[in-house]
């Protein structure tokens, strides 16, 4: 009988194709009656006949159950290795940096200035993503996504939309700056922001140096709300613990540069989240992690590494204090 859903005499041969093949076969039915009957090319019955009987090869010896496993285990032969199998060393290693909240961007840059092109342990974070959200429903599918910037259960498109971080009044707005700072060249020019949490009724001080992405976090007195001398005081409390000649200005963020810091830093303090009860050992603690994640805008470097180099090689080169 005519199968409506076959497209053509082509078509790939379905498990049920090689009962009837392996019936008839026995029957001794000729090759283009087989064909006739299951309306198919009789090249194709012979080709099958060929490749998936008896390893003896010959086609009097076909079986349906032997044939299935021979045709799967030809199609996986020629199916390239999955690149980030569950039990291999780089799906270990990168499972790890998503765990430490590094971005598929930021583990595929690292691997690839680590290895060579065409290295196995190289991959593109396209890969990581969809090895991510190809995993099915689980705990483990969970954590991982969690660990992503923006957490979403499938991959969205980045929303644009008005920046609605709060303002401290009455503080140097980062435009007024010298000039000289915007080109970066200079380190120890930082710029001060605030986190809010829940009801901004808790806020916790961001600082950032610009030309190593250095970030640190401040503790604030209570918010409810701070002026602005309060938190200039934490700002400058904070900076006072590093070498002098890393900390040359501080200027106020009004939605410039630190924007994109405070969303990696959203990943550790939340929306929605009393922020009071963070410690400065916590938030110190945190910084340290993100500090220690490579940046693209960096070659591939973690502030950390940057900050220390520059540090080093300042002509006022002293002793790092925190």
């Amino acid at each position: 009988m005519h199968n409506p859903s076959r497209s053509s005499h082509y078509s790939q041969l379905q498990p049920e194709d090689r009962v009837t093949i392996a019936s008839l076969k026995q029957q001794n039915y000729s090759v283009r009656a087989i064909a006739r009957q299951l309306l198919r090319s009789p090249a194709t019955i012979s080709r099958e006949l060929v490749r998936n009987a008896h390893p003896s090869g010959h086609p009097s010896d076909y079986g349906s159950v032997k044939a299935q496993r021979l045709c799967l285990q030809r199609r996986r032969c020629g199916r390239p290795a999955v690149k980030l199998h569950p039990d291999s060393i780089l799906w270990g290693l990168v499972s790890h940096l998503l765990r430490l909240h590094w971005s598929p961007e930021q583990i595929a840059l690292t691997l690839a200035r680590l290895h060579p092109p065409g290295h196995e342990h190289r991959v593109s974070y396209e890969t990581i993503y969809n090895c991510i959200y190809a995993m099915p429903v689980g705990e483990l599918r969970k954590e991982l996504i969690a660990t992503l910037r923006h957490a979403h259960n499938k991959r969205v498109p980045r929303s644009k939309g008005k920046d609605r971080r709060g303002q401290i009044p009455d503080m140097l707005s980062i435009h007024v700056r010298p000039p000289e700072i915007e080109d970066r060249q200079f380190p120890g020019h930082w710029e001060g922001d605030l986190i809010k949490g829940e009801a901004n009724a808790s806020a916790v001080g961001t600082l950032v140096e610009r030309t190593s992405r250095l970030v640190m976090l401040v503790k604030l007195p209570e918010f409810k709300p701070a002026s602005a001398a309060n938190v200039l005081q934490g700002f400058t409390d904070k900076l006072l613990g590093i070498a002098q000649p890393m900390r040359l200005s501080m200027t106020y963020d009004q939605g410039g540069f630190s924007e994109n810091m405070n969303g990696l830093m959203r990943q550790y303090l939340p929306k929605g989240k009393d922020l009071s009860i963070y410690s400065q050992q916590q938030l110190d603690a945190i910084a340290d992690e993100i500090n220690d994640r490579p940046r693209k805008g960096l070659g591939v470097r973690s502030p950390l590494a940057v900050y220390r180099e520059l540090l080093i090689n300042n002509p006022q080169h002293s002793t790092l204090v925190h």
